[in-house]
């Protein structure tokens, strides 16, 4: 089997990527080790970016978002018992959109489907071969029956754990990684929402977010060890500590219900580069995480195969390499911003057994400047809504 563009991996980059190849008339086959119904049930966090949304909308996939996701014109930040809300609309004329990761791939798969564009799932043994050739090549099983597909290029879209980046030669790949000393304990709860827009809130026992899934369901989270065990916390023990994490001096009350998943999520912030190499391209969780406090991994894998298709494109259109050729330095522009941001958010918001009373002094004195400037308002503002895509 042959194709112009062999993807790895049907996660929201691989699926945005090669839907926005077929709008551009370029082939592609999607290869991914998980089920359909396994990739449309993954329950994970979705705050799309304006930019985001605007290409969700523009290639025509953005119906459902629009009809079932929230749109939010700011955030909440809460400490000391109070809570102060950042105008992004205000501040910068975006927003952002909270809908689920999951219901993106959703739209993802059935636009592909729709238009007969070729998905393998449950593959497994997937091996990528002569990667610094202009004639590469992926083989894999299916269904216990071995498979080689032939293609021009090879774009990596399979995660932080797939092979697509072990598949670049490690003289010439830098990895740069920092773990953090916390972790997300997150849980969906049946109840109606706490508040209309998120909440971000900093406390001395830790952090907390309030977001919600739909009318229905709500999204909480709060700082934890990222080695505890969901099963030493009961449900009062977890009402009790969002309580106080979330404290308001204004009477406002969490709205509690049937938690009916539980869940804990390590942090890290990742970046491997070149994130190219010969045929072989590397895009999303594949090349860089982020810790979610900034909510930026979708977007920036949005933002990746945005120039991917973009370079394609053009190498198919005029024979022309060049925009290829730049995509790592391109990329990476806004990866590193990206990176900064969420390093930031997530060292102001959390707290850490390591810091000093100098240092949580200093944590407290830049959230009451963030509140009380304009100026540090609007730069958590840009980029919370994302800047300009390049």
């Amino acid at each position: 089997m042959s194709t112009q563009v062999a993807i790895i991996g049907a996660g929201p980059a691989g699926l945005l990527l090669s839907h926005l190849l077929h709008l551009q008339g370029i082939e592609s086959v999607v290869l991914e080790t998980r089920s359909r119904a396994e990739i449309e049930a993954t329950i994970r966090a979705g705050v799309l970016e304006q930019g985001t949304m605007d290409i969700l909308n523009e290639s025509g996939i953005g119906a459902r978002m629009q009809r079932e996701g929230t749109v939010h014109h700011g955030f909440a930040l809460a400490f000391g018992g109070q809570r102060h809300r950042i105008d992004l609309t205000g501040l910068t004329g975006r927003a952002i959109t909270v809908y689920a990761q999951h219901e993106v791939i959703k739209d993802l798969v059935a636009a592909r489907l729709a238009a007969d564009g070729r998905i393998e799932f449950e593959v497994s043994e997937v091996r990528l071969h002569q990667l610094d050739t202009d004639t590469p090549s992926v083989t894999y099983q299916r269904a216990g029956e071995p498979r080689t597909l032939r293609a021009d290029f090879v774009i990596g879209c399979d995660g932080f754990h797939g092979v697509s980046r072990s598949a670049m030669p490690a003289a010439q790949r830098q990895d740069f990684q920092r773990i953090y000393p916390f972790g997300w304990f997150g849980i969906l709860v049946d109840a109606p929402p706490s508040s209309d827009e998120l909440i971000y809130a900093q406390h001395e026992r830790g952090f907390a977010l309030v977001s919600t899934r739909s009318p229905q369901v709500q999204r909480l989270y709060f700082q934890c060890d990222p080695n505890d065990d969901v099963n030493r916390w009961s449900d009062d023990r977890i009402w009790s500590e969002l309580n106080a994490r979330l404290a308001n001096h204004d009477g406002w009350q969490l709205k509690e219900g049937k938690i009916f998943q539980k869940n804990i999520i390590g942090m890290r912030s990742f970046v491997s580069t070149p994130m190219q190499h010969g045929r072989l391209f590397l895009a999303g969780d594949a090349a860089h995480i982020v810790p979610p406090t900034g909510a930026k991994g979708l977007n920036l894998a949005v933002s990746d195969v945005r120039l991917l298709a973009r370079g394609l494109d053009r190498f198919y259109t005029t024979g022309k390499r060049d925009e290829l050729n730049e995509y790592t330095a391109t990329a990476l522009k806004r990866i590193w911003r990206a990176e900064h941001f969420s390093w930031w958010m997530t060292s102001l918001l959390h707290t850490s057994k390591e810091a000093s009373p100098f240092e949580r002094q200093l944590q407290r004195s830049e959230l009451d400047y963030i509140v009380s400037s304009r100026a540090a308002a609007t730069a958590l503002a840009e980029n919370y809504v994302g800047l300009a895509f390049a």
